[in-house]
């Protein structure tokens, strides 16, 4: 029996997945939880084989989840599910400890079969994910023959944010000058991190600085 721990905020989508597994004799969702710190409580206190993981929760996101499952909970496997394809995204988590990434319009066959296969010891991705990270791949080979230092490419809104962290403003501030919420203005400062390839907020203002980013 394949023991499970679905985690995403949305009550709907964690009861969506619990209908589709609970069909099946060899799974089980043994937990459900809505938040960061719940996910490594019940972890610590159940057995679990895989943690259907958002990237994306509130009090702890999935990144940081799914590095401390990783070095505390090494046999638990990670399977990483979003709504989001964006290379950063895909690699932070990936480079967290995740076995997997598939998307959440992922239909029923394809979440049985990724849940399978990583329980077996392997990895599985969605199709347009695999794409992802061959394009990520392809990216980093062209970025190594380079001699000059390579800036990936910031969406407006991504250029927005770094701008308003420049201005030592703090995420609620950020979240309200550009009416977005608190989760989404964290998910943009973990793309920038990725994709700047710097350890904080002082690294992002440093290299934004250095290569003319906020102008």
């Amino acid at each position: 029996m394949i023991k499970l721990l679905v985690a995403d905020d949305h009550t709907m989508f964690v009861d969506g997945i619990e209908s589709i597994l609970k069909t099946e004799e060899d799974l089980e969702v043994t937990g459900k939880c809505y938040n960061g710190p719940s996910v490594l409580s019940f972890v610590t206190e159940n057995p679990v084989d895989i943690v259907l993981l958002d990237v994306n929760l509130p009090g702890m996101n999935g990144l940081e989840v799914c590095k401390t499952l990783s070095e505390e909970h090494p046999e638990v496997k990670v399977l990483a599910i979003s709504m989001f394809n964006e290379e950063s995204f895909v690699t932070e988590i990936l480079n967290h400890g995740a076995k997997g990434y598939i998307l959440k319009n992922t239909g029923r066959d394809e979440l049985l079969k990724a849940i399978r296969s990583i329980y077996e010891g392997k990895s599985y991705f969605s199709k347009e994910v695999t794409e992802t990270i061959m394009k990520s791949l392809m990216n980093q080979r062209k970025a190594s023959t380079r001699t000059d230092h390579f800036i990936p490419k910031l969406s407006r809104r991504e250029k927005e944010v770094l701008k308003l962290i420049a201005q030592e403003f703090t995420t609620q501030e950020i979240a309200d000058s550009l009416y977005i919420s608190l989760k989404t203005v964290e998910s943009h400062r973990s793309s920038l991190l990725s994709k700047l390839n710097a350890r904080n907020s002082a690294g992002l203002v440093r290299i934004a600085m250095e290569h003319n980013l906020l102008d």
